[in-house]
């Protein structure tokens, strides 16, 4: 009972905008019934919401409360905004950070840069398996190479939707490519046309947790200007990691 609610709280909170009951269903695996009297439950406590307008649930106001306490133990937006900020500021584009939370990535903050034409595909509560997208790859690329080929040997069924755009040995090559170069790029495999970039972020074991990552349009994303926001990654994710293994401020 507690995974389904959970699942479900994880499938309601994935967009801003919410999720239909039939999408819930679908994506859920849940019967329609089972379904809506889990979400009424979690409604009579505050944990979400239904939206008359939308006919949407949405995440509600006692996940705030609860996540705002949390924010204390996990100070990640005071540590991560000041690099979204620059990384925003320097090069236009929108700049983004994501955890890893188990076999996934889940986006959690976001800066958007000056350049009017954006890509949407990444936002806060987007989750994607590792291996998909730039900082589900940034952070795959450095994982433990058993962890690694455990995922690759199930790949369709981990990837899910996302297996028919990241077939398994274009994932192997970017994998091998974002160790090569220290970052890694996402050539519109999710959205044709929307590029982005990521470099990992470390823990106090060296384990890759989580990455700040671009998004824009590809034209801005290609050639000389690749190195240059690959650069600046890397140079923001460092910081980061220095200051997360407490060897220097940020």
């Amino acid at each position: 009972m507690v995974g389904r609610v959970a699942a479900l709280l994880r499938l309601v909170g994935r967009k801003p905008a919410g999720m239909s009951l039939a999408g819930v269903v679908r994506e859920s695996g849940l019967t329609r019934p089972t379904a809506y009297r889990l979400l009424t439950s979690l409604a009579a406590e505050g944990l979400v919401e239904h939206e008359e307008a939308t006919s949407k649930w949405v995440l509600g106001p006692e996940v705030f409360l609860l996540g705002s306490v949390a924010a204390a133990r996990f100070p990640m937006e005071e540590l991560a905004r000041p690099s979204l900020r620059r990384l925003a500021a320097e090069t236009g584009e929108s700049a983004f950070f994501s955890i890893r939370r188990g076999n996934e990535t889940v986006c959690v903050l976001r800066e958007e840069g000056s350049f009017p034409v954006r890509s949407f595909v990444l936002h806060e509560g987007v989750r994607f398996p590792l291996g998909v997208a730039s900082a589900g790859t940034a952070i795959m690329a450095f994982m433990d190479p058993g962890e690694q080929e455990s995922l690759l040997e199930d790949w369709a069924a981990h990837a899910g939707e996302f297996a028919d755009g990241h077939p398994a040995d274009v994932v192997r090559d970017n994998l091998e490519r974002t160790r090569l170069a220290g970052y890694s790029v996402n050539p519109g495999l999710v959205l044709e046309g929307s590029w982005g970039m990521g470099a990992a972020v470390f823990d106090r074991q060296g384990q890759p947790a989580w990455a700040l990552s671009l998004t824009g349009i590809e034209p801005r994303f290609r050639g000389e200007r690749q190195d240059f926001l690959g650069k600046l990654l890397m140079a923001e994710a460092h910081r980061m990691t220095a200051r997360l293994q407490g060897s220097t401020p940020i």
